[in-house]
């Protein structure tokens, strides 16, 4: 890096959970001195971060994929025990196993959750009851948790600014080049038109839908995406539901969940969540698709399916909807993986992109960034958010 002149030593593009959690993991524990986070929302935490189920897995959700299983397993402590004040425990959990089209029987999700280590057991009559038993196999009470995204915004506030991390909101990332002696130079744009470009040692970019819409050098990920606007109901549920999340398994079926940030339930649903879906490609910007589209409601429809399910959700109101971009694998849609993607850009050195399929996937990013030559240090210490 001799002779190279640089703005700051790391940019991170996008302020969801993982830029904040990666741009802290950068100048705490790598410590890179100046750090940039750009976000072009008006705030952190405002997009993914926020417009989704809220859920911290535990493994459950994933019996076609074992890898992912095992990595919530390990996860969730870990997630647990550095956000403490973002995790929702205190509501009953249950996974039910439809009679028909599930890909999962009763016994074998047992012994799935048996291999996998994670606690499981015949759920009380009492709750046997919410649900019909001509349509459920058999329902069983587990451990998973909801995470409030306004508690790690809040945590995420704290921290860059603790870190001296500096963070400028309104601000997109238009462009990527490569820059002399080994640098990054990045075009930002901000709403009141101003136009910059800084460089940089290391850029990452977090931007989770948006992967693929920098312009310039940036060759896009190899792994090919698949985007998705989906709909999640925010629900205010009936006394019979106001303390329970439940999931259907596995196929197409649904979910609710306590949502802690508006103190109601989301609703998604197998069939019904996913409005429009197509193969990611640079031409096609996520967003503007997403703003164009019309957002007409299917929660009547998951409604009345839940409804044959789980007969008190008839009693539900729908109060709002969460209208997002949904970024999955293309190659884990056999499986219904949730693996990080984590690439090393070879064509711009010091460009990396990632992202997380799930909230508690960040620790699989950041043991995933020890192994990277970031910076000259070697005090590698243990990642510890809550610190």
């Amino acid at each position: 890096m001799s002779g190279a002149t640089t703005d700051f030593d790391a940019v991170v593009i996008g302020g969801g959970f993982y830029g904040a959690a990666i741009s802290v993991y950068l100048a705490r524990q790598r410590n890179l001195k100046r750090v940039l986070l750009v976000e072009k929302e008006a705030a952190l935490l405002r997009r993914a971060s926020y417009n989704n189920q809220a859920r911290v897995h535990n493994g459950y959700h994933y019996p076609r994929s074992f890898t992912t299983a095992y990595r919530s397993r390990v996860n969730l402590p870990k997630f647990v025990r550095d956000w403490p004040d973002a995790v929702k425990q205190d509501f009953t959990k249950l996974y039910a196993i439809a009679r028909r089209n599930s890909k999962v029987t009763a016994k074998q999700f047992e012994r799935f959750c048996r291999e996998i280590g994670a606690a499981i057991q015949p759920a009380d009559a009492a709750l046997r009851k919410l649900f019909e038993p001509r349509l459920i196999e058999d329902v069983f009470l587990v451990q998973e948790y909801a995470f409030d995204s306004t508690k790690l915004c809040e945590w995420a506030e704290r921290e860059l600014h603790e870190s001296g991390v500096q963070v400028r909101a309104s601000t997109c990332a238009k462009s990527v080049a490569r820059g002399p002696a080994n640098t990054v130079q990045v075009l930002l744009d901000t709403l009141s038109g101003r136009v910059e470009q800084v460089s940089s040692r290391y850029l990452f970019n977090c931007t989770y839908s948006g992967l693929n819409q920098l312009s310039g050098d940036f060759p896009g990920v190899r792994t090919e995406l698949k985007q998705e606007i989906t709909e999640m109901g925010l629900m205010k549920m009936p006394r019979a539901l106001e303390q329970v999340g439940i999931t259907v398994m596995d196929g197409p079926f649904f979910s609710m969940m306590p949502f802690p940030a508006r103190g109601l339930h989301t609703l998604s649903h197998v069939r019904y969540t996913p409005h429009l879906h197509w193969v990611d490609k640079q031409e096609l910007d996520p967003y503007q698709r997403l703003r164009d589209y019309s957002c007409e409601s299917r929660v009547d429809r998951m409604v009345r399916d839940v409804g044959r399910y789980i007969p008190a959700v008839l009693q539900a109101d729908h109060v709002d909807s969460l209208f997002e971009i949904k970024t999955v694998l293309v190659k884990n849609e056999g499986d219904d993986g949730r693996p990080i993607l984590f690439e090393k850009h070879t064509e711009i050195p010091g460009c990396y992109s990632v992202l997380g399929g799930k909230i508690d996937n960040i620790y699989d990013v950041l043991e995933k960034l020890d192994t990277e030559r970031i910076s000259s240090t070697n005090d590698l210490n243990v990642f510890s958010p809550g610190s």
